[in-house]
């Protein structure tokens, strides 16, 4: 007859496999931009139609964005809303379909959009938007639309979008003006087949121009020729010498031209335009120096830690007389205390099983990530990734906090289940909602919809809770884990402690290696986030999580055994805040960039960048954390097993 417990093991390695399994099939969902082998790119033909959509306006200056037609622009017919992700719609992008649509490889010049009047509201809203900097985002074929950039050393540099308008005076005025950006020049880009007809899109660019159009008769919806652009005439607008000025009761005509250019650059490497947007070289050198440094100090912490713990354990156990046993000092002097539980021993069984869910979440998508799955053509597609690994990852923060909690002598395993299951999504939940109401209250496009919220719900409580449950009773059945020393009845006097030794001390020293770590790549990570450039260094990354994990790991077991030499036992709660306390200085690194690279000046805005660094610090407290403190439990379990106890 089979025992229960000989079955349990193969149950939980399906239950991890079809997590697995699942979190693959979700992942891939909204693939459909993803390059993996079996996805083919589109074809064009001659004539072929090129529909452009519209996606969100966006500023780095307010943080805000809003829909494209939030603002007086040229419509189709009918508005046609494209099916978003889950991560699109956090992200607050809103896909439409647009008047601008271009015929493959046929070229056209000065086409009218429409004519529209500019009334009182819409002129004050052009002139926010353009004061504050907003740019317009359109997309072809799943490339983002780029304006090209001519940099300090010549080499050309592409920003995404293109302004609503610029701000400007007239020649003898020194009143500012607003103009708006009415004439869009479009260069597509595409890559022939040698073999046939057929084409593939590699390039989206645009110039923008503020001009004042002239008609030449009468406005004609069919036959209207303007003379300030006309191609018959060879008059075409290649300035903005006499602009578009934004006022109200004043009428805007929409113009565009577009040309097609046979570039080189084949369709699987279209992307690598966008991805080198900023010069790699310093910032490679500077990741990669840092890398070294820590690196070489987790070496020699790892040398020195081996060989004075072999030295210790070697003079612990050659003591035979009972005199030289009463005489012993240092760590062996705590044992019959050191695995004593902590106060507040239910909170850290809480932090532990969510620093476990982060752990597990962040090492699958990053593999996801490094793999190529979670390409920047499938928007959203990383942020839908993390948010269902997340959720399923909730079996493992069940299983984790409730094996510490039995091992701490707890019953009530479904209290600690309930707490693990709500604490820190709770805290998320109520933070990202007070910054939604905000965003809702300004009428941006960034605020997340009451549906998506509900689904956001229902994800949680839907399957991330029971989860946890299943994580929780498995944990809990299985046999609690025996100290490998007894603990005393009675705890031992801590003797006085030198300065250097002080618990605020030693966690906020503790904290500086990990942080170091990380925070260039932070800086890339900050900038991609907050100045809307792509990120796409997930193999960087990935390495900098794994050199992370090391020094978080090696910096709490060295302070750790420092403190144990003292004589001072208390330390279940030092562990998991000497590596967690590298989440203050990420919260701090995060205000220096806010004042030194930011130009937020709204103050909702300001709200917003704080509010969601907060919550970033807090993940990366309970997950750095989580590494010191499990780093710290093998390290105590492993040299107290080493050593001969009477």
């Amino acid at each position: 007859m089979v025992s229960r417990r000989a079955m349990r093991a193969p149950e939980m390695l399906r239950w991890l496999a079809a997590a697995a399994a699942l979190v693959a099939l979700l992942a891939a969902a909204p693939a459909a931009g993803f390059y993996l082998p079996g996805v083919a790119p589109t074809d064009f033909g001659k004539g072929d139609s090129l529909p452009v959509k519209v996606n969100k306006l966006t500023s780095v200056k307010t943080q805000l964005p809003y829909a494209y037609y939030s603002l007086p622009f040229c419509k189709p017919e009918t508005i046609v809303d494209s099916a978003e992700n889950l991560g699109e719609v956090l992200r607050g992008d809103r896909i439409e379909n647009s008047p601008y649509v271009f015929q493959m490889r046929e070229p056209k010049m000065c086409q009218i959009v429409c004519k529209l009047t500019v009334g009182e509201k819409e002129a004050k809203e052009l002139k926010e938007k353009i004061e504050d900097e907003y740019r317009v985002n359109m997309i072809l074929d799943n490339l983002p639309l780029v304006v090209s950039v001519l940099r300090q050393d010549k080499n050309i540099a592409y920003q995404g979008g293109y302004h609503v308008g610029v701000k400007g005076q007239y020649t003898g005025s020194k009143e500012e003006k607003y103009f708006i950006h009415n004439h869009l020049s479009f260069v597509v880009k595409y890559h022939k087949d040698d073999d046939s007809e057929l084409s593939r899109i590699v390039g989206f660019e645009v110039k923008p121009y503020s001009i004042k159009h002239q008609l030449d008769d009468k406005w004609d919806d069919v036959n209207t020729r303007l003379s300030t652009c006309d191609p018959h005439a060879n008059k075409l607008v290649t300035s903005s010498d006499s602009p578009q000025e934004v006022e109200a009761g004043k009428e805007i005509i929409f113009t565009y031209d577009v040309r097609f250019e046979e570039s080189d650059i084949k369709w699987a490497s279209r992307w690598d335009t966008y991805l080198l947007m900023t010069d790699d070289q310093i910032h490679w050198f500077s990741i990669v120096n840092s890398l070294m440094i820590v690196l070489f100090l987790s070496g020699m912490v790892a040398m020195i830690m081996l060989r004075t713990l072999y030295r210790d354990i070697s003079r612990y156990n050659q003591l035979e007389t009972q005199e030289e046993a009463q005489e012993e000092t240092g760590w062996k002097l705590v044992h019959g205390d050191v695995f004593r539980p902590p106060t507040n021993s239910d909170l850290l069984c809480v932090y532990v099983g969510t620093g476990v869910q982060f752990f597990g979440m962040l090492l699958v998508t990053m593999i996801f990530a490094v793999l190529g799955f979670l390409s920047p053509s499938n928007r959203g597609g990383l942020m839908t990734a993390m948010l269902l690994v997340w959720v399923l990852m909730g079996l493992l923060a069940g299983y984790a906090s409730s094996r510490l909690y039995k091992m701490f002598k707890g019953s009530e395993w479904k209290r600690i289940t309930m707490r693990t299951a709500f604490l820190f999504p709770g805290i998320a939940f109520v933070i990202f909602f007070i910054l939604n109401a905000l965003i809702w209250g300004e009428k941006s496009s960034g605020a997340v919809p009451f549906t998506t919220m509900f689904a956001l719900v229902l994800l949680w409580f839907g399957i991330s809770v029971p989860l946890v449950f299943v994580g929780s009773y498995l944990g809990f059945k299985k046999p609690a884990l025996e100290p490998p020393v007894k603990t005393n009845k009675i705890p031992r006097q801590i003797p006085e402690q030198a300065w250097y030794m002080n618990p605020i001390f030693t966690i906020l020293i503790g904290g500086i290696l990990p942080f170091g770590a990380v925070f260039i790549e932070l800086f890339f990570i900050l900038t991609s986030i907050w100045l809307h450039q792509f990120y796409y260094i997930f193999g960087f990354l990935f390495l900098v999580f794994v050199i992370l994990i090391i020094t978080c790991a090696e910096i709490t077991v060295v302070l750790c055994y420092f403190q144990l030499c003292s004589e001072d036992y208390m330390w279940w709660w030092r562990s998991y805040l000497t590596s967690g306390s590298s989440a203050l200085y990420l919260f701090l690194y995060a205000a220096f960039y806010f004042f030194t690279k930011l130009q937020i000046t709204k103050l909702v805005s300001g709200i917003l960048y704080f509010g969601y660094m907060l919550l970033a610090s807090l993940a990366f407290f309970v997950l750095t954390g989580t590494i010191g403190f499990c780093a710290c439990f093998w390290f105590t379990r492993l040299i107290y097993s080493s050593v001969k106890i009477d």
